[in-house]
């Protein structure tokens, strides 16, 4: 065999040994690649993703899809992330940044999924607050040992304990630390908009003084209605916004797509404020692939947002839930809402 020969043959063989190490050897990098959309007017897997209790949800045909950035389980070998580095539909960031050292990948989905949790309080609360509802003192949680158990229940506002008016958490917590531990203690409440009254055998705790009723509570706007949202697979707060315009649309005056496909995404808080998230270009391809022609971007990513727009994709820059709602109307009326800059 002559010396060009066997280098040639050299070559190749080590061509196909990195090329057959890369297909295996595993990197610190995750793959980003857009995830599912989900309209918050629809339905998932059968259920509705919002659910009314205590009044119809109103007649929509839009979509409000809130968007996710989706993260593949399997190892990230070093040929796939050359892959992702050249595709402009993937995003190859450092493991680290989505899964913490500190924390296992069962610990990091358990605290996005509970971050999500939170993401609903603050959507219900932030709507309700535009619809005009008044904050109440409510019924956050019914532990199973609670001597509230049965009387009280998850939504119910708390009006008055034993007589005396109980408008804020402080007034709730200066009338039962009048009322020595162990007493009964005459609730009065509401329940999606119906009086009721309970008699519940307070108990003590050691961190403070008076009767406790054994239950959690939160001060935020309290409606003649209830509203769950179920969305199993989605963690992270970026979903508020998304379901804060849900939930105005299912129970408010307007009808805020007039049957458009809407895309969008941001955190919200309880007063509507707008903050910013991650994997935005992503999310931007996601609302691409279902026929979105509008898209919600938070004002603090509209930078990026601009770098990754998608053609047909209208961006409006919204900092606040009057600013979306504004956009929509914008929108609806055949306009262009405020658009994204580059300075935000």
């Amino acid at each position: 065999m002559s010396r060009r020969v066997t280098v040639l043959v050299a070559g190749v063989v080590l061509l196909l040994g990195f090329g057959l190490v890369g297909t295996l050897l595993p990197v610190p990098y995750v793959a980003q690649v857009p995830g599912p959309t989900y309209n918050t007017l629809g339905d998932l897997d059968g259920t509705p993703i919002i659910t009314v209790e205590g009044r119809d949800r109103n007649e929509v045909s839009g979509n409000l899809n809130l968007t996710t950035v989706g993260v593949p389980q399997r190892p990230l070998t070093l040929v796939g992330a050359v892959q992702g580095w050249f595709d402009s539909e993937v995003s190859v960031v450092p493991r680290d940044t989505v899964y913490p050292p500190d924390q296992s990948v069962e610990e990091t989905q358990a605290e996005n999924r509970q971050a999500f949790l939170t993401s609903e309080q603050s959507a219900n609360a932030a709507a309700l607050t535009q619809l005009g509802y008044p904050e109440k003192v409510v019924v956050a949680d019914v532990p199973e040992d609670s001597p509230s158990e049965g009387q009280l229940e998850e939504g119910d506002a708390i009006e008055a304990v034993d007589g005396t008016a109980t408008p804020d958490q402080a007034a709730l917590d200066a009338a039962l630390t009048a009322i020595p531990a162990g007493d009964d203690v005459t609730v009065s409440y509401t329940r999606l908009g119906e009086p009721g009254t309970a008699t519940i055998t307070s108990t003590s705790s050691d961190q403070r003084e008076g009767a406790l009723l054994g239950v959690s509570v939160l001060q935020t706007p309290s409606a003649p209605f209830d509203v769950d949202i179920r969305v199993d697979d989605v963690g992270g707060p970026s979903a508020g916004l998304m379901l804060t315009l849900g939930i105005i649309d299912l129970v408010g005056d307007t009808d805020l797509t007039e049957g458009a496909v809407i895309a969008g995404t941001g955190t919200i808080d309880a007063t509507g404020a707008v903050g910013p998230i991650g994997g935005i270009p992503l999310k931007l391809v996601a609302a691409r692939d279902i026929g979105a022609t509008l898209f919600l971007v938070p004002a603090d990513n509209c930078a990026e947002a601009l770098g990754a727009a998608q053609p047909g994709l209208t961006m409006a820059r919204v900092a606040t839930l009057d600013d979306a709602l504004t956009a929509l109307e914008v929108f609806r009326d055949g306009g262009t809402p405020a658009p994204c800059t580059t300075g935000g």
